[in-house]
């Protein structure tokens, strides 16, 4: 498997497939790399080299004692970036994934490293209420979260995709147990405690001032009715804090739409990545 090894001796796990203009794709709590199969096989055969790999603690990586936190989350981006000797590349993140890219393309993304960059119902600004974040979800939410991950990580994670993430739970929804299924392999893969002190990561870290400071094109997808990561307190005020940033809202779609509706999700990309 191809791995790089970071300066603490972490081993990512990663995807590099085909050439052309690099397509880094940066997956959701708990996940893998495996989540963006709908689009990497799409932009490989668009004639895209396409990129993803396995955040440290989740799918094939090691399962570090630590760092799982946004900044060793862009730093191992960086290290990755760095030996692949990407340019210009796009740099793609879904929900926990979207907060990397935007922590990675602040603080990591310049010298000509990154050309565009998607926020795919994304975190950022920040998850949690706060004074200062009055629509946020209340700290109990994600305590929550981590409860149901101790007590019983194999059935939460069942659980989530059976219903709120892929919009399962709605009346009349299509629900697919393989797409059940495979949300509950990867997120067994890995490490009980990278997942738990993930959650901080995504609920708890502020990225507004990443935000202000990207200087790149920044297309920011959401669904409406995303019931993990609500628009109202996300991508609706992400919009606001971009230089260059264009907001597309999906009505009705769930938080899982790049895997539920990548007939919708796959055009749009394109279509960015390639203005």
């Amino acid at each position: 498997m191809p791995t790089i090894t970071t300066t603490d001796g972490a081993e990512i796990f990663y995807k590099d497939w085909g050439a052309g203009r690099p397509l880094v794709f940066h997956h959701g709590w708990p996940l893998s790399a495996d989540d963006w199969d709908a689009q990497m096989m799409f932009f490989l055969a668009k004639g895209y080299r396409v990129i993803a790999h396995d955040r440290r603690g989740h799918g094939r990586s090691s399962q570090t004692a630590g760092g799982h936190e946004m900044d060793t989350y862009a730093a191992d981006m960086a290290a990755l970036a760095a030996h692949l000797d990407l340019k210009d590349a796009v740099h793609i993140g879904h929900s926990t994934g979207g907060g990397e890219v935007a922590r990675y393309v602040a603080r990591h993304g310049g010298g000509g490293r990154v050309g565009k960059a998607v926020l795919i119902g994304a975190v950022p600004p920040i998850m949690v209420k706060s004074d200062k974040n009055p629509g946020g979800l209340p700290i109990e939410v994600f305590d929550g979260f981590r409860a149901a991950l101790v007590a019983n990580r194999a059935q939460f994670f069942h659980d989530v995709p059976a219903g709120p993430f892929y919009g399962f739970n709605r009346a009349g929804a299509k629900v697919s147990e393989g797409v059940i299924d495979n949300w509950w392999r990867q997120g067994m893969m890995g490490g009980a405690n990278a997942h738990y002190e993930c959650i901080k990561a995504f609920s708890e870290t502020d990225f507004t001032e990443d935000l202000r400071a990207i200087e790149v094109p920044v297309l920011v997808m959401h669904g409406d009715d995303d019931q993990i990561v609500p628009i109202a307190d996300s991508a609706l005020l992400a919009i606001k804090l971009l230089r260059k940033g264009e907001l597309k809202v999906y009505p009705g779609l769930p938080h899982g739409m790049c895997t539920t509706h990548p007939e919708i999700i796959n055009p749009d990309l394109l279509a960015f990545i390639e203005a």
